[in-house]
């Protein structure tokens, strides 16, 4: 009888809990637990993206002759753009640059001054700690994507110092446009993840310093071909998984707006590699396993920029013009131009994520089963213009700041290996070391 009661009165208990729950929220200021502990999840998830998952898909690309190359430079770019970041990047990024903020943020923050244990953002619910790592992550993988336009010919010294000016004069920037409250985000263009800020950017960048180094010695006429496609698609996996992190740790909370960017992310990634693989097995008579994996991350990029802002059937439709698209941009268009985009970075990431920054401003429309238009934005006309003023600023300030910097560090240190050099490879070369023992 008294265990009867009991169960009553816990059930009673329980239901009234469920009643008055949803009516409770969280006081400005508080720190959701659910909301950070998904967010230090998801930053561990970007993190994983570069290294190892980015590193082993470049890797795998590249002669054997230049493996630990591409890994060094992978691991070495995460080192200095997190010393870089806290140094100075996180404060030109985020902080408000009163008069100058549309452009660039201010230097209260530089060394992470005023970032405790307790300090919050305004209208977030994560620490700020965490919010600035994760954060942090994107800073790490966007310079490390434009490595594979240049592999296996530029110096390291030139790599690390291109890089370090690069995140303070490109990157730190543009992040401040979309995302700090600059210039850009009050035209509404919508970038929930990082359509224009990194896979423009690192694309159009890595597309500008394959031209100035030049091709690489052999090209096109010497075959170089992968030297071990069993670590790209290993790579390719783990940016996949890692990849929800990107986007949908970028609601910044655990709700329903982060479960549909997971969602549209899985549907767009999925359809961008079959469209990649059947335009490739109709073109060249067999499907490829690079082909495939090189169609995911086609995939994930387009969706990049959409992912907080459409639906299943945006994704659906994103996921199939990146992949074809992106197939003919890394094959067709590259051959007739002749640039030597070692791995693609050009063909991928900045095709890819012009495709899905403009389609963000058709498949956003309610209509269309999307979240809706940026603030300002009325129409589905305001809204691709806005997109174009995004895709078309990022080409061109990135374009002609990293001509610039490179230019600058070519007087002064040399962009490119020698030709022993390259013909020993860079593992050798550049670091005494070999990938494998023979």
């Amino acid at each position: 009888m008294y265990s009867d009661n009991r169960n009553i009165g816990m059930r009673t208990l329980s239901t009234l809990m469920l009643v008055l729950l949803p009516s409770v929220t969280l006081a400005e200021g508080q720190i959701d637990s659910g909301d950070t502990a998904w967010m230090l999840t998801a930053t561990a998830l970007v993190l994983f993206m570069t290294i190892p998952g980015l590193a082993l898909f470049y890797a795998g690309m590249v002669r054997s002759k230049n493996v630990l190359s591409v890994l060094m430079q992978c691991f070495a770019i995460t080192g200095l753009m997190t010393v870089l970041w806290m140094f100075w990047g996180y404060s030109l990024a985020f902080e408000d640059g009163g008069a100058m903020n549309a452009f660039v943020g201010g230097l209260d923050k530089l060394f992470l001054a005023g970032v405790g244990v307790d300090s919050i953002i305004s209208g977030q619910t994560i620490p700020e700690t965490v919010f600035m790592t994760f954060q942090m992550t994107f800073a790490i993988i966007t310079p490390a994507l434009i490595v594979g336009a240049f592999a296996e010919r530029m110096k390291f010294s030139a790599l690390l110092w291109f890089m370090g000016f690069w995140l303070t004069f490109v990157y730190a920037p543009i992040c401040h446009w979309v995302w700090g409250g600059g210039w850009l985000s009050d035209w509404g263009v919508l970038d929930f993840a990082g359509g224009t800020v990194v896979h423009i950017n690192a694309g159009i960048a890595g597309l500008v310093a394959a031209l100035m180094l030049g091709k690489r010695k052999g090209f096109p006429n010497t075959a170089m071909p992968p030297h071990n496609l069993t670590l790209t698609v290993i790579g390719a996996s783990m940016l996949w998984v890692g990849w929800f992190g990107f986007n949908a740790g970028s609601e910044l909370a655990a709700d329903s707006t982060a479960g549909m960017a997971m969602a549209v992310t899985q549907i767009a990634t999925a359809t961008a590699a079959l469209g990649w693989m059947f335009s490739e097995w109709i073109s060249h008579g067999k499907p490829s396993v690079l082909g495939i994996a090189s169609g995911a991350v086609a995939g994930l990029v387009a969706i990049t920029p959409a992912s907080g802002s459409v639906g299943p059937m945006g994704a659906l439709a994103i996921g199939i013009v990146a992949g074809i698209l992106c197939f003919f941009s890394a094959t067709r268009i590259k051959r007739v131009f002749g640039y030597d985009d070692s791995l693609d970075v050009f063909g991928v990431h900045a095709v890819g994520g012009i495709i899905g920054a403009l389609l963000t401003g058709i498949f956003c429309a309610e209509i269309f089963g999307g979240a809706g238009f940026g603030e300002g934005n009325t129409t589905l006309g305001d809204q691709l213009v806005a997109q174009s003023i995004g895709v078309v600023v990022t080409l061109v300030y990135t374009a002609i700041a990293s001509f610039v910097i490179l230019k600058i560090l070519d007087v002064v240190l040399g962009l490119r290996v020698d030709e022993e050099q390259e013909t020993e490879g860079l593992d050798i070369a550049l670091h005494d070391e070999r990938g494998y023992i023979i």
